[in-house]
């Protein structure tokens, strides 16, 4: 299909729609049609050229690989300084072979500043804890016999865990009557059990170093003292 020349056509300006001949028309880079006037070339930042890729490798390099050569500074390093050195000046830059080094190093010091750690030392056991100390008597009561702690008749003592308490049992009155300690009011007497956890036990009652020992563990429960021989010589023990 062929079109008119258009030698004497007349267009508007896409821009600002004057009238012009056809042919004076230019075609921007937008796309539109436009006069001299409007027209307007396109600006070089609307098109930014990509950088290339920085080149990351040599392509088939060939570096120096013998081993037996190094380059760089040398320090020399004068023990004897009575005695005046030259050093030469062609050695510094340039390479050299080194040769291989031997010898006997002999027994050698080694000062330190002081900085380094010493070794944190072992961990000690936790003591024992000293021992509270109850003195035990026997009396009778309303002809009863009861155990008396420091004097006062089968009170209710309030222990602490972790602690250690001793029930001395030296006096001559606990003959017979050895103290025990039971989760259970009177001991094996109301069908209770002895209870033995951190309870040590030493001598005869009645004779000097006769004693009854407990430490008391985290969460031991209401305890109780008794005689085993004899019921109802015993008072509670509270933890």
């Amino acid at each position: 299909m062929s079109y008119a020349s258009g030698k004497f056509a007349i267009g508007l300006c896409d821009r600002c729609a004057f009238e012009y001949p056809l042919k004076d028309l230019k075609k921007e880079w937008t796309g539109f049609k436009v006069c001299n006037e409007c027209f307007e070339p396109k600006h070089p930042q609307l098109e930014p050229h990509t950088a290339p890729a920085d080149p990351q490798a040599l392509y088939r390099p060939r570096p120096n690989t013998d081993k037996g050569v190094g380059e760089g500074y040398v320090v020399v390093v004068y023990t004897d300084i009575y005695t005046p050195h030259y050093m030469n000046s062609d050695i510094i830059g340039t390479n050299f072979t080194v040769s291989e080094i031997a010898g006997n190093l002999g027994s050698p010091t080694v000062i330190t500043d002081g900085s380094a750690p010493s070794p944190s030392p072992s961990p000690s056991p936790s003591p024992t804890p000293s021992p509270t100390t109850y003195t035990v008597t026997v009396a009778s009561y309303l002809g009863s016999n009861y155990f008396y702690i420091d004097g006062a008749r089968t009170p209710t003592l309030s222990l602490t865990e972790g602690q250690a308490y001793k029930f001395d049992q030296s006096d001559s009155s606990n003959s017979s009557h050895p103290l025990r300690i039971s989760t259970t009011s009177n001991g094996t007497h109301s069908g209770g059990s002895e209870y033995t956890t951190g309870v040590t036990t030493s001598g005869t009652p009645g004779s000097s170093g006769a004693y009854t020992q407990i430490e008391v563990a985290v969460g031991a429960p209401t305890l109780y003292y008794y005689c085993t021989n004899h019921s109802g010589m015993g008072g509670q023990l509270n933890t």
